[in-house]
């Protein structure tokens, strides 16, 4: 759970679903990390077909291919059907080099500090 997700709640015309469960950054993915991402891919193949989308966002899209519970060439061929009406965005950190190719837009924000390489924890009102 994370504090955006409360406040996307509240706004009408938003649908949220979430495809991830635990935070294996620091550790390996699991298995249920792969299927769950694997049912993502499925479902967003869906809501692109239906083309009743202005907007379709794959939050930290990027951190599932680094970690390869995706496919690049699904995402690739994700990215090629887009309907014309519909803006894609994919979030997070490690965007290969062929996603920049296949984008209309990339805008590329560089962590220059962060205090949790100091080792302090999130602050409420913040991250979450």
């Amino acid at each position: 759970h994370y504090s955006e997700l409360d406040s996307l709640k509240k706004i009408k015309n938003i649908k949220l679903e979430q495809f991830g469960g635990t935070c294996f950054i620091k550790n390996n993915p699991q298995k249920k990390d792969f299927t769950q991402a694997k049912n993502g891919l499925k479902k967003l193949k869906k809501i692109i077909g239906s083309k009743k989308y202005n907007m379709v966002i794959l939050d930290e899209a990027n951190v599932a291919l680094r970690f390869q519970l995706i496919k690049l060439d699904d995402v690739l061929n994700l990215c090629r059907k887009i309907p014309k009406n519909t803006e894609l965005i994919l979030t997070g950190r490690y965007a290969p080099k062929e996603l920049f190719q296949t984008a209309d837009l990339v805008s590329e924000i560089k962590e220059s500090k962060h205090y949790y390489k100091k080792g302090h924890a999130a602050r409420k009102g913040i991250e979450y």
